[in-house]
């Protein structure tokens, strides 16, 4: 298996016949307004263009798995793409009527709890908490997702959440090889965060049984946490070496 990390929480999943594209923000940089404009520099998203070697990834595309519906997990780019190319698209329950109404191609919904085939395996929706307190109410439904495909490391994509009791079910109980976490610690001008503090994306990576990839990070504006920050945390706690936080445009060969 290949992990391609494009931008923010943007990846590839790679087997050998299928080329999985989870949560595309394919825009150019600075083609959306800030998310922050007080509590960090209202800076345009995204912060960064894509990694010119991401392309011929695209190119190869055969399925695209979205979690929640957010402008950085899903741009008008991306929709654009999805439609030109005709994309099979596997997506929460909950969000099929609005991307249908986008006219993507939707094959396949999933639902919480509920176990699915999937591309030859086994797919699993897993509910996802967009952030602590009040604010995860209008940020929404959000879906994680535990994979299985035939002779691969299995992956838990944990998606746009905090620490929850779902989440620690999964890493202690699922025990996937392959756990993704979103360790940007996103926040609005107000109310509490979005995503993980960094405190929960320790306690996240120490929970996990297997290798952890972080990324959504330095690609939006309202997540001040950043590569050599949390590289340095793992460092000082010795879970470097179980943990990747990519660069965008790296690959992870699993």
């Amino acid at each position: 298996m290949k992990i391609h990390q494009f931008r923010n929480a943007s990846m590839v999943i790679e087997t050998n016949d299928k080329v999985i594209l989870v949560d595309p923000m394919l825009g150019k940089k600075s083609t959306m307004p800030p998310f922050s404009f007080i509590r960090f520099k209202a800076r345009k998203n995204p912060l960064v263009d894509l990694p010119e070697n991401v392309q011929p990834i695209l190119d190869k595309v055969t399925h695209c798995l979205i979690t929640h519906l957010h402008p950085d997990h899903l741009d008008k780019d991306a929709e654009a793409f999805l439609r030109k190319k005709n994309i099979p698209v596997i997506c929460s329950v909950k969000d099929e009527g609005e991307l249908r109404k986008r006219g993507l191609n939707i094959i396949q919904t999933i639902d919480y709890w509920k176990r699915s085939d999937f591309l030859g395996g086994k797919i699993e929706g897993i509910p996802a908490q967009h952030g602590y307190g009040f604010v995860a109410k209008p940020a929404g439904n959000v879906m994680g997702y535990y994979i299985e495909l035939p002779d691969q490391p299995s992956v838990y994509l944990s998606s746009d959440t905090i620490y929850t009791d779902a989440v620690d079910k999964v890493l202690r109980e699922y025990k996937p090889e392959i756990s993704v976490v979103a360790a940007g610690s996103a926040q609005f001008d107000i109310f509490k965060p979005l995503l993980m503090t960094v405190e929960d994306v320790i306690k996240f990576t120490q929970n996990a049984p297997g290798k952890v990839i972080a990324n959504h990070m330095e690609a939006v504006n309202h997540c001040p946490t950043t590569r050599v920050d949390l590289r340095q945390k793992y460092i000082d706690l010795g879970l470097m070496e179980k943990s990747f936080v990519p660069e965008d445009g790296e690959v992870i060969m699993i």
